[in-house]
């Protein structure tokens, strides 16, 4: 069975006309980029910012770079074998380990949801005073926007997606040109930092960057809906496909990167900046922006941006997970069902934590869905990085061996980084 039937080959490739052709496979690299701004990263990239100003820009950029290497590794596997990352894993891994794998992608995604739904239901209180509780409850209707979308075809959700990158990038771009940014600092911030390592405050932050930067259930994504086109099966066309797909992703992940530095240094130009350090809870850099900067609609745009933030990424989390159980179980559910046992799973711990902590457990609760995160991110890249540098897998198209030794040194060090914020979390360092 290919990977989401209802959609598999859907959307026409022109044959002649490169920037026709462009356009054609614009669009799945933009789904997975919103996973790279979620709410999930907004605690880590104000926490850096208010912090340690823009030391930590560096670690952004290289989070990012290792993200377009992974997700382009994630849409060749699909585009060479036909199959997603999950199916992979069914046909080549025993039924235990398939099985073992498929629960710790299903705690990936319901994490990811977790993070959305918190993140949307601090900005409905933040805009219109809606309570928290109430604001999650609201949240879980978007299953009703899913299940009318994916009627209208893929290139209507890519479309919707793709606009709402751009009200998150206008409205933080706007935050960004008011903080009136140091432009030299900005730049000195790129390069890395010996201190970074150094100072064990940057690094813990610098491995939580990291670790809400890299998505796992995105992999399993990627590799699937890079099969909504119909491009040529033969290898000059699975060839085009990958080169396509490979642009698409990096044009669209630095569109991530921007979202990310700019909450850096917004922070760091409005907090650090004015000694007001460590900030890294939502809610207390929307009430203290609108003083700092001067500007009325300054907190009021930042939660705008978050809220189109938690939206867009509900969207692509409830695909990753139709893909991820078909693809594990070869089991299907329809959308709006799966949706909602998703959204279940997550929001009990999230009313049952608001209700009793308030916002300072929404707080905790953001951090934790990125531990968990963190947590089973070995168990989709190992795979990825293995399978696309099989040549009796990936034939010619297996990663040359500069490439594999990147990838592999890249898993690592992710694998390494996350294991270590995992360590800290629960020793309380």
């Amino acid at each position: 069975m290919p990977s989401l039937p209802e959609v598999h080959r859907t959307v026409a490739v022109p044959t002649r006309g490169r920037a026709r052709k462009l356009f054609a496979f614009a669009g799945p690299g933009y789904m997975v980029a919103v996973g790279y701004m979620d709410p999930g990263n907004w605690a880590t990239d104000l926490a850096g910012g208010s912090s340690f100003g823009y030391t930590l820009l560096s670690v952004i950029l290289l989070a990012n770079l290792t993200a377009i290497l992974l997700q382009t590794l994630s849409a060749r596997l699909g585009v060479v074998t036909g199959m997603d990352l999950a199916q992979a894993c069914r046909a080549y891994y025993s039924r235990a380990a398939s099985y073992g794998l498929w629960f710790m992608a299903e705690v990936a995604i319901c994490a990811c949801d977790l993070a959305e739904l918190l993140g949307s239901a601090v900005a409905l209180n933040l805009l219109f005073g809606i309570p928290l509780v109430w604001g999650m409850i609201i949240t879980t209707a978007d299953v009703l926007l899913i299940l009318y979308l994916q009627r209208h075809g893929f290139r209507v959700i890519e479309a919707l997606v793709v606009g709402i990158i751009v009200v998150v990038g206008l409205c933080l771009g706007f935050e960004v040109v008011i903080s009136n940014p140091d432009f030299a600092a900005m730049a000195k911030g790129l390069i890395p930092s010996r201190e970074i390592v150094t100072n064990p405050g940057m690094l813990y932050i610098a491995i939580g960057i990291l670790g809400a930067t890299v998505m796992p259930h995105n992999l399993y994504l990627h590799s699937s809906i890079v099969q909504t086109r119909r491009y040529e099966l033969d290898d000059a066309g699975k060839r085009e496909a990958i080169r396509y797909a490979t642009i698409d992703s990096a044009v669209a992940l630095s569109l991530a990167f921007f979202v990310n530095a700019a909450l850096l240094i917004m922070a760091a130009a409005t907090f650090h900046a004015h000694g007001k350090v460590g900030v890294a809870e939502i809610q207390e850099a929307y009430q203290l922006l609108t003083p700092a900067l001067g500007v009325g609609l300054a907190s009021t745009i930042f939660a705008v941006a978050l809220l189109a933030s938690g939206q867009n990424s509900t969207l692509t989390g409830t695909l990753a997970g139709q893909i991820v159980m078909e693809g594990f179980l070869n089991f299907r559910m329809a959308p709006w069902a799966r949706r909602l046992v998703t959204r279940l799973i997550a929001i009990v711990p999230a009313i049952a934590v608001t209700a009793l902590y308030g916002s300072s457990g929404v707080a905790a609760l953001l951090v934790f869905s990125q531990v968990m995160l963190s947590l089973q991110l070995p168990f989709a890249v190992v795979p990825l990085v293995r399978f696309t540098s099989s040549r009796a897998k990936m034939g010619k198209f297996a990663s040359g061996r500069i490439l594999a030794v990147i990838a592999w040194v890249a898993a690592l060090v992710i694998i390494a980084l996350n294991v270590k914020l995992l360590a800290d979390v629960l020793l309380g360092n």
